[in-house]
C-alpha cells in the first residue's frame, strides 16, 4: 500500500517544472536530520504532493516515487538519502499555504507545524483534501 508524502523545494533553487521536462529524476539536497528520517521512510510507488516554497508557498503538482531511497550518489556522506520521483501531473489549481492553513481537515498536518521540513508525511485524508481543494477529480476508487 502506497503513502502520501509532501515534498518542499524553493523554487529559485529547483522549480517543479524541471520534474516535468526531465520525467524522471533524482531528487536530493535534503539537510535535515528530521527530513533525513522521513526520507528513509519513503518507498517506490509513494504518491508525492510537490510543493514551492517561499515566494510561492503553494502546493504545486503530483509525482509518483520510482525507486527506494538509496545514498545520495553525490554526497560523501553516507547519511544522505535521496529518491527517484517521476512527474505525474501539475494540479490545475495551485493550493496556497494560506488555504491549506485555513482547512480545518488540515489543521493536524505535520509540514503545517514544520513548513521548513523538506519531506513531510500526509495522511491519506490529508492527501485527499489537497487534491480535492486544487480541483482534481478523485475517482471512486480513490
Amino acid at each position: 500500500m502506497s503513502r502520501h508524502w509532501l515534498f518542499t523545494t524553493d523554487p529559485s533553487a529547483y522549480h517543479w517544472d524541471t520534474l516535468f521536462v526531465k520525467g524522471k529524476e533524482l531528487w536530493n539536497g535534503i539537510r535535515s536530520a528530521a527530513a533525513q528520517r522521513y526520507m528513509k521512510q519513503v518507498r517506490r510507488g509513494d504518491q508525492v504532493v510537490c510543493y514551492h516554497g517561499p515566494p510561492e508557498r503553494s502546493a504545486y503538482a503530483l509525482a509518483l516515487v520510482a525507486s527506494d531511497p538509496y545514498p545520495n550518489p553525490y554526497e560523501r556522506s553516507k547519511a544522505a538519502w535521496v529518491v527517484d520521483l517521476k512527474a505525474q501531473q501539475r494540479l490545475p489549481r495551485p493550493v496556497p499555504l494560506k488555504e491549506l492553513k485555513l482547512n480545518p481537515l488540515l489543521r493536524r498536518m505535520k509540514f503545517l507545524g514544520r513548513p521548513r521540513l523538506q519531506v513531510t508525511p500526509l495522511t491519506e485524508q490529508e492527501y485527499n483534501e489537497i487534491l480535492r481543494m486544487a480541483g482534481v477529480s478523485l475517482g471512486p476508487f480513490r
